[in-house]
């Protein structure tokens, strides 16, 4: 089988899912909202004001560390629902938001590396400046719209009932 039909199938195979694709990519998206509030509520007030509005240890740590891995697998999906709408025609859009979809990356090799170093030494410590930190920071909530335009997606795909037999298909499967 040739590379081009390969692609068509799995782009028929994606249409004929729609509803199920966004919903998955709605789901994992969401959980990043957990995220961006435990970003906020302690990274970034302890940062700003010296104190955090909460902080998560324990069960409620590993949590947040789980949810945040979530984002590779969402930002997976979402690539391929930005994809989906280029080829639809929504060129703008599409490119706006996995413009914002992508730069998440930055803020994922930023954690990565705080966290080795804040690990390895001692707490607090970070080989980037403050400010690169409140830029990773920044960047991390450019996924909100993203988000927004995700559920947006799903509400429409809803109401068109476009692939809503693949939903219904994996829960009877399940």
């Amino acid at each position: 089988m040739r590379m081009r039909e390969m692609w068509e199938r799995f782009w028929a195979w994606y249409d004929r899912n729609y509803t199920l694709n966004v919903s998955i990519a709605a789901g994992l998206f969401l959980l990043q909202l957990v995220h961006l509030v435990w970003l906020g509520g302690e990274v970034a007030t302890l940062r700003a004001l010296g104190t955090a509005l909460f902080d998560l240890t324990g069960m409620w740590e590993t949590l947040i560390i789980v949810v945040d891995y979530t984002e590779l697998p969402a930002i997976f999906t979402m690539t391929l629902v930005y994809i989906d709408a280029w080829r639809r025609g929504s060129k703008w859009n599409a490119v706006l938001m996995l413009a914002l979809l992508h730069s998440q990356w930055m803020h994922i090799f930023w954690i990565t590396d705080e966290f080795i170093v804040t690990t390895l030494s001692e707490p607090g410590s970070t080989i980037l400046p403050n400010w690169l930190a409140w830029i990773a920071i920044l960047i991390d909530y450019l996924e909100v719209p993203v988000v927004f335009d995700t559920l947006i997606k799903l509400g429409r795909s809803l109401r068109e009932k476009r692939g809503l037999e693949g939903i219904k298909q994996a829960l009877n499967e399940a």
